[in-house]
């Protein structure tokens, strides 16, 4: 049974104070120094305790939309397709993923001051203190990075709010936070334990293998471009899309990248398995050699994320598999972006529904949706219908091949053997290592560039990093404004879209048990409409057809259609040179005093 990460750094603080009043309790200080970190058991629950504010739903949800995989499914009122539209004002910005990752910073930052004070009583105990300020370290470097990435320049607390003795907190250049999160992980990764050494049982919490993983992603975002400002004046006239200036620290950053991505590679702990299977076992609890980190999600108490109800497939509220109702979809050319033979699609992307007679039934081009959190491949229905106890991939293997492969290239101006070499893993791996439908590798620069922004698309799809992705490689507005238009060419059978499936004929089959083996419904492919024969002869072995640009009722009755509202309004807030960065909220403004007037300049 997987620990419940929450829900014992919370009973931890019941069992220690339940027994007295609360105007006897000892001051925040006290507690922590005293009560907490006074042995190595109870200073476990308070790195514990930061785990549980390392992740929370809008990283995948808001923030996870708004791409070339996916989109909102809310109307266009809604805060969340706002968002996801890039339609943004002070007020729908959400504050849930801001405050969280400060909590977990705040936490981790109480851990990193009382640790090495600690005691140790022998060489075991000594071993796991390091571990625990090595995790410390890793928590608050990996919440910074996901507050800097949507918001630029934040503030920066590297010590607790009881010893900084104020609330107040300015905006600090985000090329300064990075830095120092790099410093953090690289004390993180002396400090922690390599998975195979045996200390860490799951994944859920950081090892050495993860640390690495972590400081390969952050020196990419620090190397990388960014929305940026004039953080002395906030003149709208200074608000660029730029690299740091320190062009020597941008070649150390790659190099950091590549460096520790290669430190897990020669490690050989962590390998590729098969796609289906990484999602799986995730869904499942089950841990593998591929995933590095996740985020823990099991139980009513530490199980707030929804992962599989909003974000996954659809199932009947009647349906033996519970309730599934994901208000995010697979943008259809997503799916088209998928080479014939890639396993790869038909994992990340559902084709069918799960109706109330349990039947799959085939979803249209605006109807796919998310396949990899899948409800059908569960063992059981979990705590609830929205608490699935599906755990979030924080990290896996195959990332850090491109994130390796992707810093050789930047490094040497051009794939050296071995960036062809990580990269060409992912990529056989995806064809069932069949070299023959995967086709050539790019020799050049910019061409092999284009095929890690490509295979990070196809690989980690759903996974909550490609907004940002867009962003520090400069092309976000670039990317969107294409995969606009590519949409419309589907919509009307244009250009590399004339030839798709205009319909589709399947059988409805029953799922008669969790642990579906089904990844996709098969299907007759039609490029127009059949004749009323062939519509016979389909009847009468049983199949349904279906028009693959209908209504969605589900989602807003979307077609797919030039002129739909949905198509019309995708993308509709995109400007370049401002969209890149979200603004603060108002709230988040008004409640620290130290970000008055520094707001986004161009909100």
């Amino acid at each position: 049974m997987k620990t419940n990460i929450k829900l014992i750094f919370l009973l931890g603080i019941v069992l220690c104070s339940s027994c007295k009043k609360w105007l006897e309790m000892p001051s925040e200080k006290e507690f922590d120094s005293e009560t907490i970190f006074d042995n190595v058991s109870r200073a476990e629950m308070a790195v514990l305790g930061a785990y549980s504010s390392t992740f929370n739903r809008e990283l995948y949800y808001q923030f996870g939309m708004g791409t070339d995989e996916c989109f909102s499914t809310e109307g266009e009122t809604n805060s969340k397709n706002q968002v996801a539209n890039y339609v943004y004002n002070t007020s729908n910005i959400p504050t849930s993923t801001y405050t969280a990752m400060y909590a977990g910073v705040e936490y981790a930052n109480v851990c990193i001051k009382n640790l090495p004070q600690m005691e140790a009583a022998n060489e075991q105990e000594k071993r796991k203190l390091d571990m625990l300020l090595g995790e410390s370290y890793a928590i608050r470097a990996m919440n910074l990075l996901s507050v800097v990435r949507f918001f630029g320049d934040v503030p920066y607390p590297k010590i607790p709010v009881v010893d900084a003795g104020t609330f107040n907190s300015s905006r600090v250049s985000r090329d300064t936070i990075l830095d120092g999160c790099i410093e953090d992980l690289q004390k993180a990764i002396e400090l922690l334990p390599w998975k195979g050494e045996g200390m860490v049982a799951t994944p859920e919490r950081f090892t050495k293998n993860a640390a690495y993983g972590v400081l390969a992603r952050v020196a990419l975002y620090a190397a990388g471009y960014s929305l940026r400002w004039d953080l002395n004046s906030y003149s709208p006239g200074s608000v660029k899309i730029a690299q740091r200036d320190d062009v020597n620290r941008i070649t150390q950053l790659y190099e950091i990248a590549r460096d520790a991505c290669k430190a897990i590679v020669d490690r050989g702990e962590n390998n590729l398995i098969a796609y289906e299977t990484v999602f799986r076992d995730l869904v499942n609890g089950q841990y593998n050699v591929e995933t590095m980190l996740e985020y823990g999600q099991y139980g009513a108490n530490s199980n707030d994320g929804s992962i599989g109800y909003t974000n996954g497939m659809f199932a009947h509220t009647n349906c033996m598999f519970g309730k599934a109702q994901p208000a995010m979809g697979a943008l259809p050319t997503y799916y088209f972006d998928f080479s014939e033979g890639d396993v790869r699609r038909d994992v990340a992307i559902c084709n069918y529904s799960i109706a109330s007679d349990n039947t799959r039934q085939m979803n249209n081009y605006a109807g796919m949706t998310i396949g990899k959190f899948r409800v059908t491949w569960k063992a059981e229905i979990g705590t609830a219908i929205n608490k699935r106890d599906i755990n979030w991939p924080v990290l896996r293997y195959s990332d850090v091949l491109l994130m390796y492969a992707e810093a050789e290239n930047e490094l040497n101006h051009g794939p050296t053997a071995l960036a062809v070499e990580m990269y060409e893993k992912v990529r056989s791996r995806a064809f069932n290592n069949d070299r023959a439908k995967m086709g050539a590798t790019p020799s050049g620069y910019e061409d092999f560039k284009k095929a890690v922004i490509s295979e990070r698309k196809l690989e980690l799809g759903f996974e909550g990093w490609r907004r940002t992705d867009l962003a520090r490689w400069g092309i976000l507005y670039e990317t969107l404004s294409e995969t606009k238009q590519k949409l419309i060419q589907l919509a009307k059978g244009e250009g590399p879209y004339a030839g798709v499936d205009k319909y589709r004929a399947y059988k409805k089959e029953q799922a008669k048990s969790f642990l579906d083996p089904v990844v996709a419904v098969p299907f007759i492919g039609y490029s127009q409409a059949p004749t009323a024969s062939e519509q016979q002869e389909l009847n009468t072995q049983g199949y349904t057809l279906l028009e693959m640009h209908g209504n969605v009722s589900l989602f807003n009755a979307n077609r797919t259609d030039a002129t739909s509202a949905w198509i019309t309004g995708l993308f509709r807030g995109l400007e370049k040179n401002k969209v890149e960065i979200l603004p603060l909220n108002a709230t988040t403004i008004d409640d620290n005093p130290g970000l008055q007037g520094q707001q986004h300049p161009l909100y």
